[in-house]
């Protein structure tokens, strides 16, 4: 017969189980480059990507989603922080050949700072699970290694872009080197876009009885324009690097689509927030991607550099087939998985983000954001209400009414100074909250140099 204190135990234990079940698994699904227009659910004709499609139908999509820089490196430190990185020094992009050639730091050392606190160090507080696959690019010494960094797995690579394909023989950076946990250094066999979405089914197999966060980073679709050739054969139509990239994103479809199914076949898709966005505007050279109908690419401040593909899902929380039209960050997605998760987000030491659920819910109203910023040198940007100041440093700021006018066509500049005044104050009085950047260029090269860096990444 069962005692007292037996039965107190079986009742906390019983308890405990109740809550886990009840807190929602959470699948962070981050790609690399692409286009605004590059998916089905985005409006493309010629991408094939059904599993996003439909899981983005399932959810709501976010028809004004922004990330907090035009650069792979930077967007991910905000991402991951819920915090502008400037407000840490991560300001420029951390490309270890140009960085360590023009600012003379070992690209090693450009990481987020130790004192910063990331997503998986917030959930791992409220007994996540916790797991990267794929790109990391957020510092390659050790001391920022994903594993000491909040996540108990990790597979994938330290740097920033490497082949979709196994190396045969050593990779130019040791940080485009393939790896499993920490330090077990192996490439592996196939396509890597596979690889990383096969690693992720394992580990969520693994944890399907408790709560679990998978940060899903895959390298598609980044340079280099590596593709199968079945499915090069899927787009007879199409030429050059659009038939690259169109391959690519097809693989990546698929990929998806495994995650998801198994998801289904767990019977927990149901209790699993997916989220789903891009790291910033596609580059239209490096793997032709299409940001139409928003003017500008990667690596500048026009809407196509920072406006991106998102949506949600999550049954029961967030209205199917959906849209949200206010803007939104990648900026709060750490506090939006914090409360998700049943964490108070008054407990997070510093966010720029919102908690988007009550406004996907309806329960607040009106714009989680009424103004948004963005900078990297002397460049920089802010988002008031609809309006949008952009800050060059070779020519005179333009002004854009982006809700009216989202190709950004028309400079109202000239016609509305009293609004690029009462902007560029606002500019300058969040830049006075920023750090001075951990490592800076110096200004021995030509602008040229910059751009070359800024889409190296």
């Amino acid at each position: 017969m069962m005692n007292k204190s037996g039965f107190i135990i079986l009742i906390v234990l019983f308890i405990q189980c109740t809550y886990a079940a009840k807190r929602p698994n959470i699948i962070l699904i981050l790609t690399d480059d692409a286009g605004y227009a590059d998916f089905g659910f985005q409006g493309s004709d010629v991408m094939i990507t059904p599993n996003l499609d439909r899981v983005a139908a399932e959810g709501v999509r976010f028809t004004q989603g922004y990330v907090s820089a035009s650069v792979c490196g930077p967007s991910r430190a905000g991402l991951m922080t819920g915090r502008y990185q400037q407000k840490f020094g991560f300001e420029e992009n951390n490309v270890p050949g140009y960085m360590s050639k023009y600012s003379g730091l070992k690209g090693d050392e450009m990481g987020i700072p130790l004192d910063q606190v990331t997503m998986a160090e917030y959930l791992k507080k409220l007994d996540y699970k916790t797991a990267f696959y794929g790109k990391w690019h957020l510092g390659g010494a050790d001391k920022f290694h994903p594993t000491k960094r909040g996540f108990d797995e990790f597979y994938g690579f330290r740097g920033g872009a490497r082949s979709y394909f196994p190396y045969r023989n050593h990779p130019a950076s040791h940080l485009d080197k393939l790896e499993r946990g920490f330090g077990d250094f192996q490439e592996h066999d196939g396509y890597l876009t596979d690889r990383l979405a096969e690693s992720a089914i394992s580990f969520i197999e693994k944890n399907r009885s408790t709560p679990f966060f998978v940060f899903l980073s895959f390298n598609a679709v980044h340079t280099p324009m590596d593709a199968m050739e079945e499915d090069m054969k899927m787009f007879p139509e199409l030429n050059g690097k659009r038939k690259t990239v169109a391959a690519m994103t097809l693989a990546l479809d698929r990929a998806c689509g495994k995650v998801f199914d198994k998801l289904k076949e767990l019977k927990i898709d149901d209790n699993t927030i997916i989220v789903f966005t891009n790291d910033n505007g596609g580059p239209s050279d490096k793997n032709a991607s299409i940001n139409t109908p928003l003017s500008g690419t990667k690596s500048n401040h026009l809407e196509g550099g920072i406006r991106i593909p998102f949506f949600v899902k999550w049954t029961g929380n967030v209205k199917r087939n959906s849209t949200f039209n206010y803007p939104v960050s990648t900026l709060d997605l750490l506090p939006t998985f914090y409360a998700a998760a049943g964490g108070d987000i008054r407990d997070i030491e510093e966010t720029d983000g919102v908690d988007l659920i009550p406004y996907l819910k309806g329960n607040k109203k009106g714009k989680p954001h009424e103004v948004l910023y963005w900078k990297k040198e002397t460049r920089a940007a802010i988002r008031k209400g609809d309006y949008k100041l952009i800050r060059f440093s070779d020519r005179p700021a333009e002004l854009y009414n982006v809700e009216k006018d989202i190709s950004e066509k028309n400079n109202l500049a000239t016609s509305e100074p009293e609004q690029v005044k009462e902007m560029f104050q606002m500019l300058y009085e969040w830049e006075l909250t920023l750090e001075r950047p951990l490592w800076q260029l110096k200004r021995s090269f030509e602008k040229y140099d910059i751009d070359r860096m800024d889409n190296y990444r």
